[in-house]
């Protein structure tokens, strides 16, 4: 395996998964075989396959590699509500071990993998458990996402404070302006900079085409992820 990611946001709706999609598309420009996983979501559609994910489905089109739905997205949930609401629902038990496990295989012989989280980052999975437990398990660099809109300062440095609590290396954070209303952006996205060191891989802009082809053009990665 080559270098692994994390990805979480400050926030459900922020963009995770379009930030996560364009990264994936921008490293295959750059010749390097990808994969994602995304263990768990909830707000899955059914079909004739099973429950399906848009954003899972968004990861795996970007993926270089031919895994399977159920191997990137082993729990997935129905209804829009958080996850452990709705595997408490469904009678199921999320475990974090498997994930890491699947997340090892599925990673094996690429040079660039993604997990994306659901929801914030400490959503909760079951009973003391949350999606910061799990990234703490994989022990991968973290993305951070923050969605840029009135509060979302707060919500950033929260998150980035957490995160280092937990001892993991953060790897950047890309800011998303999901509301195209909210004042001082510019100024938001400095006082963020200015508190985080990590560095930052792109600034998107609130756009119609959210495809990761034209997301991936707003990032910008240093060498160290390039």
């Amino acid at each position: 395996m080559g270098q692994a990611y994390f990805v979480t946001g400050t926030d459900t709706e922020v963009g995770k998964t379009c930030a996560a999609a364009a990264l994936l598309y921008a490293w295959r420009q750059r010749g390097r075989t990808v994969a994602a996983m995304k263990p768990i979501a909830s707000g899955c559609r059914n079909t004739a396959e099973g429950l399906r994910n848009a954003d899972a489905e968004m990861l795996l089109a970007e993926c270089s590699t031919t895994h399977s739905y159920g191997c990137m997205n082993p729990y997935a949930f129905e209804p829009p509500i958080a996850p452990h609401i709705a595997a408490a629902e469904a009678g199921v038990t999320i475990e974090i071990d498997p994930s890491v496990r699947q997340a090892q295989q599925l990673a094996e012989g690429t040079d660039r993998f993604v997990v994306e989280g659901v929801g914030g980052w400490r959503v909760p999975l079951g009973g003391a458990l949350t999606t910061a437990d799990l990234a703490v398990a994989l022990a991968y660099p973290v993305i951070v996402v923050v969605g840029i809109r009135l509060g979302c300062i707060n919500h950033a440095l929260l998150t980035l404070e957490s995160i280092g609590h937990r001892e993991l290396p953060i790897a950047g954070w890309i800011a998303n302006e999901v509301d195209p209303e909210c004042a001082r952006i510019d100024d938001i996205i400095e006082t963020i900079g200015t508190c985080c060191a990590a560095p930052l891989l792109g600034r998107i802009p609130h756009l119609t085409d959210s495809s990761p082809a034209r997301v991936a053009t707003h990032l910008s990665l240093p060498d160290s992820i390039s």
